[in-house]
């Protein structure tokens, strides 16, 4: 298994993309052959060769396709069929960050998977950028610069404005701010940041706060051996009320009790690891 993450080196194109990362599972590669994809708050572009499939399951739909695609952020986990060798570069968004650049078509915010890549802007067809990372020779830095390069016309073209502008500026803040604080932080009403923050991003303050929470418990986990987890400490670490509601939100989050999700660690970090 090959594996990289990096963040852009340009500031402009930073602005608005998160990170680049990259996965390429081989033939000679074992592991779980249907991780989860767990609920996240950010858009994720997928290049991958033309002829390679893909195959979610999300609730009760079946999304089946081939070569590049956009998975919007997603409320609910996704199962991936990656049974087979595989290999992509990932690009994910800033929270709500698909609101401020263009596209040709009116997107769903959340809970769908663009898979028609000709609705895309046309700095996300990136034939250039797949062979280039299809090519082993070139470090995970060129094929990044290439990335920066690509998207620059296309984020210098976004539009800003409030709403976009204060959400930006409430998940910088988010992780050290209770949410009945963020409006006196912004000094604003709290009605007009959870206005901004639904038509930005798609998701309520609480349903951000719970990804983020989840994101977290599941590095956590990723980094503790099973036999050494307590679920009772781990749901006061966390701010739950107590382990029935840990366990509760977990089930709804990942569709698996804490013992299940222990017993099969098939969510994507525990897969593909925390890498960097």
């Amino acid at each position: 298994m090959k594996n990289w993450k990096q963040s852009p080196e340009n500031p402009i194109v930073a602005k608005y993309i998160d990170c680049y990362w990259f996965i390429e599972k081989t033939a000679a590669d074992t592991g779980v052959d249907h991780p989860k994809l767990n609920p996240d708050p950010a858009a994720h572009f997928l290049l991958a060769p033309a002829d390679q499939r893909y195959h979610y399951q999300f609730g009760d739909s079946d999304i089946i396709g081939s070569g590049c695609h956009l998975i919007l952020p997603n409320t609910g986990s996704i199962t991936m069929d990656h049974s087979k060798p595989f290999v992509i570069l990932g690009i994910k968004f800033h929270v709500g960050a698909l609101y401020s650049l263009t596209f040709d078509c009116a997107l769903p915010l959340i809970n769908s998977v663009l898979t028609d890549t000709k609705l895309l802007p046309a700095e996300l067809r990136l034939s250039s950028v797949l062979s280039l990372f299809l090519d082993k020779n070139n470090p995970p830095k060129r094929v990044c610069a290439a990335l920066d390069e690509k998207l620059m016309p296309w984020v210098q073209r976004s539009q800003e404005d409030i709403h976009s502008e204060l959400v930006r500026k409430v998940v910088s803040i988010f992780d050290q701010t209770p949410i009945a604080d963020i409006g006196r932080a912004m000094n604003c009403s709290q009605r007009t940041i959870e206005r901004a923050f639904r038509k930005v991003s798609g998701l309520t303050l609480k349903q951000y706060q719970s990804m983020t929470l989840l994101e977290s418990l599941l590095v956590y986990l990723y980094q503790h051996e099973s036999g050494s987890i307590n679920w009772a400490d781990i749901a006061a670490q966390f701010g739950f009320s107590d382990q029935p509601h840990l366990i509760r939100k977990l089930k709804a989050a990942i569709g698996a009790t804490p013992n299940d999700y222990l017993k099969h660690r098939n969510v994507t970090i525990d897969v593909y690891g925390d890498f960097e």
